[in-house]
């Protein structure tokens, strides 16, 4: 049986970007237009706030599967190409991100670990800025959020625009560290095998 053929997973990476880019327009919308409930019950009734936030509820879900799935043929490339430097299970890449307070530093490390073992790209500090930037905005947005529906009740136009301002960012961010690391594969993928763009590597065992 001859070994897989390993390549970027560039149609992954689209998916999870587009899924990424509309989970943040979603959950702007369901954010305006929940206050506008709260606010003003009888012109934004509850049917509308509950339809946006459902929306957003699927698409915030398609996201987060299409992104893990992503990161998961990540990581399986980077194991080929670096064995033995990404820390953790195949199993631990995606359950990191769902474990509570964990998934608040635990997969961060695990983007960096990927990133490291993915071969030559853009140089390491300004890759690991990136990441390191994405997650403070990730993180700072879940604790605006937090913070909001426990002081503000869902009210407060002042933690309402900063939760966007940093959704946006994480967003935009995260769509950017998906292209980079794709890219950096890609570059180690290439470097081997220059004439088709893709490699055969060993098998893990």
């Amino acid at each position: 049986m001859s070994a897989p053929t390993v390549r970027a997973p560039w149609p992954l990476a689209r998916c999870a970007q587009a899924a990424v880019a509309a989970a943040v327009a979603t959950d702007a919308y369901r954010s305006v237009t929940v206050r506008a409930h709260l606010l003003h019950p009888r012109d934004t009734p509850l049917s509308e706030s509950g339809r946006a936030s459902m929306v957003h509820v699927y698409v915030m879900t398609a996201a987060i599967v299409l992104f893990l799935v992503w990161f998961s043929r990540c990581r399986r490339n980077a194991d080929l190409l670096s064995p033995g430097t990404v820390r953790g299970s195949a199993a631990w890449a995606v359950l990191a991100w769902l474990v509570p307070v964990l998934n608040l530093w635990a997969p961060r490390g695990l983007v960096l670990d990927v990133q490291r073992a993915s071969g030559p790209g853009t140089p390491e500090g300004r890759d690991r800025m990136l990441v390191n930037i994405w997650w403070a905005t990730w993180v700072g947005h879940a604790l605006v959020v937090t913070v909001g529906s426990r002081l503000g009740r869902g009210t407060s136009l002042a933690l309402l625009l900063v939760s966007v301002a940093l959704n946006l960012a994480a967003g935009a961010l995260a769509t950017a560290v998906i292209q980079r690391l794709t890219a950096r594969q890609a570059t180690a993928l290439e470097a081997t095998l220059p004439a088709a763009g893709a490699v055969e590597l060993p098998r893990l065992s």
